[in-house]
């Protein structure tokens, strides 16, 4: 059973653009599951990831500082900037510019443990790096948002903290504080979080596609190709800052796979949320939950066939960073 399980949830990205088509061939079967069902959804995937983490967990942090701050730094620097000129270069609609920056101010999406763990990179590193994308979002995805994103629409960024708040840090917070207080029914229930958790993210991103479709066949390929090169971008860039910087190939590919990964579902809830006005802002971050999980997969399985080689001077433990 736990197997199947983890067959399942390791054919993420399979579900992730299975839904994404047929929303588009029939939006009726996804569109029943919007409003406040989204919320609570991506709710559910903060409080998966939550149970996982322990008092533990942010102790490591402590001990490996650089190699986290490196992950943290290149997600924020790379894909705010890399969104807000693409949206400007290919001179997209403003709902579509301000989804596609808003996705690109999201942390990193907890998806990324799983491709890492693929990709055979550092998992340990990149929960880690997740965790601490997710509680700076708390704070950095209002605060970009609101300054890359201001030029199209104001941006109220108080109150996409306090979602961001409501949506993200309690879900964690919950989660921690479930994990310890209960560790016999977390044991139980650790097998099944990641399915439901891609479930629910196939739900989400699917009911704003269908709800939206009309929307995205209109956009053409600059939509796609919009959110086509954030991720692309972040994939390369993330690898190519974490070598120039001299860090062996292991951290490089999990920085990589943090950078190019977006927690898109958070994309989508608070552009409902908070960009009323623009109906079609979702959009973006719907289609950027597609492109991010089958590039990252695909990336995976390329690395996976080119292990890092025990004894490689790059090697972890060979005296690289």
């Amino acid at each position: 059973m736990i197997s199947l399980l983890a067959w399942f949830t390791n054919l993420f990205p399979v579900w992730v653009l299975l839904g994404g088509v047929l929303a588009l061939l029939e939006p009726a079967w996804f569109t029943w599951f919007r409003g406040n069902a989204i919320v609570w959804g991506l709710a559910v995937i903060m409080l998966g990831m939550g149970i996982t983490l322990s008092l533990e967990d942010f102790k490591r942090v402590l001990r490996i500082p650089r190699s986290i701050l490196l992950g943290f730094g290149a997600h924020y620097l790379v894909m705010p900037f890399l969104g807000w000129s693409l949206a400007h270069a290919l001179k997209l609609e403003p709902a579509f510019a301000v989804g596609l920056i808003l996705v690109a101010c999201c942390p990193s999406g907890t998806a990324s443990n799983v491709v890492n763990y693929l990709a055979q990179s550092d998992v340990a590193l990149s929960v880690l790096t997740t965790m601490c994308s997710t509680l700076g979002a708390v704070f950095m995805t209002p605060l970009l948002t609101k300054w890359l994103a201001g030029a199209y629409v104001p941006v109220d960024a108080w109150k996409l903290f306090l979602d961001t708040v409501q949506i993200v840090l309690l879900p964690v917070v919950l989660g921690l504080a479930v994990h310890h207080l209960f560790p016999r029914a977390v044991q139980a229930v650790l097998p099944v979080a990641p399915p439901v958790s891609v479930v629910a993210i196939v739900l989400i991103c699917a009911s704003i596609i269908g709800q939206h479709a009309d929307d995205v066949k209109r956009s053409g390929g600059v939509l796609l190709l919009g959110v086509l090169g954030l991720h692309t971008g972040g994939f390369l860039l993330g690898y190519g800052i974490s070598r120039v910087l001299g860090y062996n190939r292991t951290i490089s590919r999990t920085v990589s796979i943090e950078v190019g990964m977006q927690n898109s579902g958070l994309g989508v809830a608070l552009a409902q949320k908070n960009f009323s006005s623009l109906p079609t802002a979702p959009v973006p971050c719907a289609i950027s939950s597609v492109f991010h999980s089958v590039i990252g997969s695909l990336l995976a399985g390329w690395w996976r066939l080119r292990p890092v080689r025990t004894g490689d001077p790059r090697s972890p433990g060979s005296g690289s960073r």
